[in-house]
């Protein structure tokens, strides 16, 4: 079977499962479905997408790692980070809005080819930086997402009745709490791999140390992550403040990696 066929497969198991969850939450059974069957057919579009993203992120023994190929991992690791949280948290509403956008994810790679070898795939410490740093741009998404969901939420009950697709949303103390949890969780992440940037430089990336503008806005956004956690545990920072403070620190996130990638591929083809 061709990777071609499998892309397709991914897209539009994705998309089917998300069409069911949409359909559920008009009429307020996503949750219901969410502890079912449902849930677990997630697993496929998943095995399937993580499938075509290790046979595409590994070439030759290297790993190729271009803007479209992250972007792809981290809505895959989103993805996963929610299958995982929804037998904690009622998130189907949130799982409803997240699958459309995975399903573009999973195709990315295939409509946007490009090889961007990195040749320090043979150093272990350089897979667990980039492992790591993966795992914390995940857990900073969603919390961009439930940060932005919030923010609507919130917005929508001060002038009229939710919509029917905001209606099965957790409640904004829940998504609060989580919210928390997942920056809390992604700056540990964040503080690893900025270390492990800085102190085993010369094994992960062959070369001493240097504060670039990827660092810059890395530590921007560590800084912004840090007083935003600090303001929640001594001065109780949350609602508006707790949302600004979270898409500030995803926008210099995005720029320190991401936006670097995609300035150097897409537009200056290097």
């Amino acid at each position: 079977m061709s990777n071609l066929l499998l892309y397709l497969i991914t897209f539009f198991a994705y998309g089917v499962l998300g069409a069911f969850f949409w359909r559920a939450q008009l009429t307020g059974k996503a949750d219901v479905l969410n502890r079912g069957m449902l849930s677990h057919a997630i697993l496929f579009p998943l095995a399937l997408h993580g499938y075509l993203l290790y046979d595409n992120l590994l070439v030759s023994g290297e790993l190729n790692l271009g803007v479209m190929s992250a972007l792809s991992l981290i809505l895959w690791l989103t993805m996963a980070v929610y299958w995982m949280a929804s037998f904690f948290y009622p998130l189907a509403g949130l799982q409803t809005l997240v699958l459309p956008l995975v399903a573009v994810g999973a195709v990315l790679p295939a409509l946007f080819p490009a090889v961007h070898m990195l040749s320090q795939h043979n150093s272990w410490a350089f897979d667990a930086h980039i492992f790591v740093a993966m795992l914390a741009y995940s857990l900073f998404t969603i919390a961009a997402l439930h940060a932005g969901l919030m923010s609507l939420v919130e917005k929508r009950l001060h002038h009229a009745a939710l919509p029917p697709l905001l209606q099965s949303l957790p409640p904004l103390l829940t998504m609060e709490t989580l919210l928390f949890r997942l920056i809390g969780a992604g700056f540990v992440l964040l503080t690893l791999t900025l270390i492990s940037g800085m102190v085993f430089s010369e094994q992960i990336f062959g070369k001493p140390w240097q504060f670039n503008h990827k660092m810059l806005f890395g530590f921007i956004s560590w800084g912004v992550f840090a007083g935003l956690l600090w303001g929640h545990r001594f001065h109780g920072w949350r609602g508006r403040t707790a949302v600004r403070w979270t898409m500030s620190g995803f926008v210099f996130l995005l720029l320190a990696y991401l936006g670097t990638k995609f300035v150097l591929e897409v537009l200056l083809h290097r």
